[in-house]
């Protein structure tokens, strides 16, 4: 049973009306009358009616309506015999609701999301000795009654499966009395990790920076700490021992990755130092194993939890430490639904809870970097790499002087260092963060393009899968052997590598080595990609070729080589933070290389060396790079100096979006402090056929953006047919 009677909070009184806010889209609770004997206090977790249905809802600390009637309420159908939602998540929700112009229903959805674990979870039937054997006594019997013979319990299956027989059999030896059923209590769904299990050897930088962690983690209370360690320096292990210190002290601990789903090495080397593996939530979890997670969070039997953003709103009764892992990572901004940043809303889950906060990153977002410069965050630094490991040598191979031979994408000078590392039996990456085959074929006859037809986006060729795609909606056709338009054959061309050119060029140059490509739409899913990255840690591939996701923490033993093929794929941009993505992101793929230890090299193929991106990772002056990009945030003030909001106003027809883009600027108040920017139709102008235009909001730090824009739009006309307004506080993607 999970509710324990001692720790039940005050009953609702009288009146014996209840605030119930349900997962839907409205801000506010419904009132509801409480049934006699039927206790209820907020945070309980309940089943009301809504319309002609019922739904799942949580008592909320609002104070009831109270005029409607209370013979015209409906009564709350049932409270389920689960945790009640403690204050702290509580207030959470309010604040996220409160921030992003969310409804809380739909903040509340989120705590929500595994209605199945609301009920006990139902007991393991099994079968074991019990009498002895049928007078009728097969060969088939006798195997399964000489495994059963030591008295444990086996369930059905397993027991047939072992002794080779039909479940027929196990259910026969039933029937005689010689096997018994039994009822077991379900398994845990995550065993306690042991934090003395495997104490890690530090060297002294490493030691310093783990004995502050566990020095924080002992204290308690609220604080943020940005763990600022260069690739290799130990980070993960180093955070461990905070998570060690929580769980000596009985709180639960959550870490947050951007890309939990591949990250199989990180659940290891957790089992590694604490004995058992953690849970799991992220959306390869199957719908059963997230409610038994779900169920394990809320009841305290979870100590530990690793997960992807959403993690962040699990009913956590006793969290003591959150832990962002690659915080900068943009993987953490959820931009449909509820538009938030988790990496922010841990520092306020923290904040709300007075537990510490663990930011770990060795190419940290400006913000973070500046909250830490102005004593917001404390700051520990680790400037050296585990064991004397070295950074790898990054050069800067300017294409102009060292172009690709005609057709090919690989300077002359990175496919001599490729011969090399394959000479001395070590790994190359080459990195390109553009997936398919190439992002644009055309008929080289009549010029025409293949475009998404929901979309305003070329579609990508993936030549594996012989499919033009589009990577925003997932649109994809068969890719003709015509022109559609002037049907001229053989005159697609396609324009521009990916990583399937790419791999197509490595294997006309290369064709006895052994690759890997890794990009996240191959046949195969999450699975595969696991089995693959797995493969390149022991050894069995030669040459990888990889888009983003190959920069995101793995750890590549053999690695010696880093090829950029494009290293000013995402300088072109007008997105003011395109310079920080880049450079975190060239960072990040180089300092997989060499992480073993020996000699590394890392070649960034670049049209303009000169950048000042491309000029801080190849000298290694991260610091000229933060300083530069810090200023002019400061002086455009842009974020942390500055607020934005983006809004995003769509409709299936062009002329109905720009009109209501119009009449929306046309309410914004008149406001000297808040600077008000469009309509402008959308970079991508056309998102699942949807025409979308754009407004910006930027304010000054200090300015209450939220109350401002609830303003603005509760004074502007409402949107009618099929016009949708999108407020997206914090913006990070300006597409």
């Amino acid at each position: 049973m999970f509710r324990n009677s001692a720790e039940r909070m005050r009953p609702v009184d009288v009146g014996r009306t209840v605030s119930v806010l349900l997962p839907v889209a409205v801000d506010g609770p419904y009132t509801y009358r409480v049934q006699n004997g039927l206790e209820l206090a907020p945070g309980d977790i309940v089943r009301v009616p809504l319309g002609p249905r019922e739904i799942v809802g949580a008592v909320w600390d609002d104070v009831p309506d109270g005029s409607v009637g209370h013979n015209r309420l409906r009564p709350v159908a049932h409270r389920y015999d689960a945790p009640p939602l403690d204050p702290t998540i509580r207030k959470f929700v309010d604040w996220v609701a409160n921030y992003t112009l969310t409804p809380r229903g739909m903040v509340l959805r989120m705590v929500l999301r595994a209605p199945g674990a609301l009920e006990p979870e139902r007991a393991v039937e099994a079968v074991r000795i019990a009498g002895p054997p049928p007078e009728r006594l097969t060969p088939a019997r006798r195997r399964v009654l000489d495994i059963a013979a030591d008295g444990a319990p086996w369930s059905r299956p397993a027991l047939a499966a072992a002794a080779g027989v039909s479940s027929g059999v196990v259910s026969g030896l039933i029937e005689a009395g010689s096997l018994a059923v039994l009822h077991l209590p379900p398994p845990p769904a995550t065993l306690p990790p042991d934090p003395d299990h495997a104490r890690p050897r530090f060297d002294d930088g490493q030691s310093e920076a783990a004995e502050a962690l566990r020095k924080m983690a002992a204290e308690g209370g609220y604080g943020v700490t940005l763990l600022d360690g260069i690739t290799g320096s130990g980070k993960t292990e180093i955070y461990f021992e905070a998570v060690a210190e929580t769980l000596r002290r009985g709180r639960q601990t959550l870490i947050l990755l951007p890309e939990i789903a591949l990250t199989t090495d990180f659940l290891d080397r957790f089992a590694r130092r604490f004995g058992e593996r953690p849970a799991e939530w992220h959306s390869e979890v199957s719908p059963r194993q997230r409610e038994r997670v779900w169920r394990a969070v809320a009841s305290g039997e979870a100590k530990a939890v690793v997960g992807a953003r959403s993690a962040l709103f699990l009913p956590f009764p006793k969290l003591g430490l959150v832990i962002v892992d690659e915080e900068h990572d943009g993987a953490y901004k959820q931009e449909e639904g509820v538009t938030y940043n988790a990496r922010d809303m841990a520092v306020v889950r923290g904040h709300i809870g007075g537990f510490p906060v663990v930011l770990s990153s060795a190419t940290p977002s400006i913000e973070s970097r500046v909250n830490a410069d102005q004593g917001r965050y404390r700051r520990i630094e680790l400037t050296t790499r585990f064991a004397a490991a070295k950074l790898p040598e990054i050069r800067a191979l300017d294409m102009r002087l060292h172009p690709p031979e005609k057709g090919s994408f690989l300077s002359p000078v990175l496919v001599q260092a490729m011969e090399a590392t394959l000479a001395a039996k070590s790994q190359t990456l080459l990195f390109l963060n553009r997936r398919g085959y190439a992002p644009l074929t055309l008929c080289r006859h009549c010029g025409h393009r293949f475009q998404c037809p929901n979309c305003s986006t070329w579609l990508v060729e993936h030549r594996f899968r012989g499919q033009l795609v589009c990577h925003h909606c997932g649109h994809s056709e068969a890719r003709p052997d015509r022109c559609p338009v002037c049907d001229a054959e053989d005159s697609l061309v396609a324009c521009g590598p990916g990583v399937e050119r790419i791999a197509e060029e490595v294997a006309a140059r290369f064709p006895e080595a052994r690759r890997i490509v890794l990009s996240s739409d191959l046949l195969g899913g999450v699975q595969r990609m696991r089995d693959e990255l797995e493969a390149i840690r022991r050894g069995e591939a030669d040459i990888v070729i990889g888009t983003q996701l190959v920069a995101k923490g793995h750890n590549f033993p053999l690695l010696a080589l880093v090829g950029v093929v494009d290293a000013d794929l995402g300088l072109a941009q007008g997105d003011p933070r395109a310079a920080e993505r880049t450079f975190q992101l060239l960072a990040q793929v180089t300092g997989r290389a060499g992480r073993a230890g020996g000699d590394s090299h890392a070649y960034l193929q670049t049209y303009a060396p000169e950048h000042p991106v491309i000029a801080a990772i190849a000298s290694g002056n991260r610091e000229a790079f933060y300083a530069r990009e810090i200023e002019a945030r400061r002086v455009s003030g842009l974020p942390p100096f500055g607020r934005l909001a983006g809004i995003i106003v769509s409709a299936a027809d062009r002329a109905g979006a720009h009109a209501y883009a119009g009449t929306l600027r046309r309410a914004a108040p008149i406001d000297t402090i808040a600077m008000v920017l469009g309509p402008s139709e959308a970079p991508l102008a056309v998102l699942r056929g949807r025409h979308r235009f754009r407004l910006l909001v930027q304010a000054p730090r200090g300015f209450d953006l939220q109350d401002f824009l609830r303003g603005w739009l509760a004074a502007a006309p409402p949107p009618r047919g099929s016009v949708k307004v999108q407020v997206d506080i914090d913006p990070q993607s300006f597409l």
